[in-house]
């Protein structure tokens, strides 16, 4: 799912002051789904995973559509409160957590997850299974957490 936020160059710039919470939910209701996805995925251990490239894409691309959709809510955040702008995905993360809405012993969780989000889109042929299959049984809750502490946020705007 990809967010259209506002950014300095359009809906009169930075700082329209007040995060659409339609927008933010709905990313998180598509995220939370998707999660569940993965979850409900209980068939794919090791060696399914390992052996089979439609159980390999399923993951990947779900991993992938739930980060772009965490960057999507943390830049749409950042442009409605006119937060500085980030040089890159990791960075988004980073502006949050400058602003208080993310915890600093929380951050290098996130920037992981921008870093993982970057190899999988520009070095594909380099992802290691390991790694893919690791987040996608154990690290699941890093995206939990994130929409905990936006969630949080949204409802202290």
């Amino acid at each position: 799912m990809i967010i259209a936020t506002c950014t300095r160059y359009t809906c009169g710039g930075y700082g329209r002051g007040m995060v659409n919470r339609n927008i933010v939910e709905n990313a998180i209701a598509a995220i939370q789904q998707n999660v569940r996805e993965l979850q409900n995925a209980v068939d794919i251990d090791w060696n399914i995973y390992a052996s089979d490239i439609r159980s390999r894409r399923f993951i990947e691309r779900t991993l992938h559509v739930i980060i772009e959709a965490c960057i999507d809510i943390a830049h749409h955040i950042i442009s409605d409160e006119g937060f500085r702008e980030p040089v890159t995905y990791r960075d988004a993360f980073v502006v949050l957590n400058e602003n208080g809405i993310l915890p600093d012993h929380e951050l290098p969780a996130f920037e992981k997850i921008a870093m993982f989000r970057n190899l999988l889109v520009h070095y594909y042929e380099k992802v290691d299974d390991e790694i893919v299959y690791g987040i996608f049984k154990n690290n699941l809750h890093d995206i939990e957490r994130f929409i905990g502490y936006v969630l949080k946020y949204i409802e202290k705007a």
